[in-house]
């Protein structure tokens, strides 16, 4: 009699066993699906390359959906390039990253809004509007984004660039500058400050880097730590003169070295131009 529980017992678990293979199968395939819409939506290196011959975009998602997102988009001569990054990834980061790149594309295609800082504000506002208490009666909504925008004029080597957390970096005669972002979250700042914007001249070699803070936060090499700011500094001051595609090459060999079998944390996502 209890060798008949025992096995009754055991073919239950089969059962089971099987019933969630199957369905982590389909939640596996939906998510594998939904990753090549997402994909379908982000601009492709080559898309990217025909505004700027020089650039590369290094794209490495943590789950199969990312939180990371791009965008670039051109009106009158002056080039929009976009870089964010929706707090939570999979699939809360890849919905939330939806609604930032629609917002953002009729931000500055419908309305005709050119100034950086003025699309984070209505970013804001319109994530605040998006996710306000009224609506989703169970709780408020707690996420946002980091984002960094530049608007490239090639005609008058002019850039402009407004942040929320987002950095620029700019290598410029072999020194990093870098124009830090506002410390407000889009989407999270209730009482809609402004964002700052930032305006440079460009010059001829500049060389540009747009990023979320994935590859920093990465554990990994001897003593798995984060890779830090500094080390990443270092590593773009001395790549900074390859070709786009051994720059981004090295970028992942260096990933991949550095992680040595550590699981990856976060979304990464670099973005190199030169913009003339």
């Amino acid at each position: 009699h209890l060798l008949k529980d025992k096995e009754q017992a055991i073919l239950m678990a089969e059962k089971h066993k099987t019933e969630l293979e199957a369905k982590d199968k389909d939640i596996t395939d939906s998510l594998v699906y939904a990753k090549r819409i997402q994909e379908a939506l982000l601009p492709s290196e080559e898309y990217f390359r025909k505004h700027f011959r020089d650039s590369f975009i290094f794209y490495r998602p943590k789950d199969i959906l990312s939180g990371d997102f791009y965008w670039i988009g051109e009106r009158g001569g002056k080039v929009f390039i976009v870089a964010a990054d929706c707090t939570g990834h999979g699939v809360p980061g890849a919905l939330m990253s939806v609604i930032g790149l629609e917002i953002i594309e009729k931000t500055i295609n419908e309305d005709n809004i050119e100034n950086p800082s003025l699309i984070l504000d209505i970013l804001n506002s319109e994530l605040e509007k998006t996710f306000s208490s009224g609506k989703n009666m169970g709780g408020v909504i707690r996420d946002g984004m980091d984002i960094g925008l530049c608007m490239i004029d090639k005609q008058n080597k002019k850039l402009e660039f407004a942040g929320a957390f987002f950095p620029l970096y700019l290598i410029r005669d072999y020194r990093l500058i870098e124009i830090k972002g506002d410390k407000l979250i889009i989407g999270m700042n209730k009482h809609g400050e402004k964002y700052t914007c930032h305006v440079m001249d460009l010059k001829e070699e500049d060389m540009l880097y747009l990023f979320s803070d994935g590859y920093v936060d990465q554990f990994g090499g001897a003593e798995n730590r984060k890779f830090m700011y500094r080390r990443f500094r270092y590593t773009l001051m001395t790549i900074h003169k390859f070709s786009m595609n051994d720059q981004k090459a090295i970028l992942e060999d260096n990933l991949i070295n550095w992680m040595s079998g550590s699981a990856q944390v976060d979304d990464i996502m670099i973005i190199g131009i030169r913009p003339l």
